[in-house]
């Protein structure tokens, strides 16, 4: 009953998809200055393609 919830390669994936969307949210925000939703819009966008890149290099 010790199994994990993620393996380890699923865990790094989504922990780099994590960092670059909020990167690109937080770079977005101080670069805009006014869209809240527009900096989450982009997050969401960069996690998305970050987890698709990711997924596909980390063998």
């Amino acid at each position: 009953m010790n199994r994990s919830l993620l393996t380890m390669r699923s865990a790094l994936i989504l922990l780099l998809g994590v960092l670059v969307g909020v990167g690109a949210g937080v770079l977005t925000a101080c670069a805009d200055g006014r869209g809240d939703a527009r900096s989450v819009m982009v997050g969401a966008t960069a996690f998305a393609a970050a987890v698709a890149f990711f997924n596909s290099i980390i063998d």
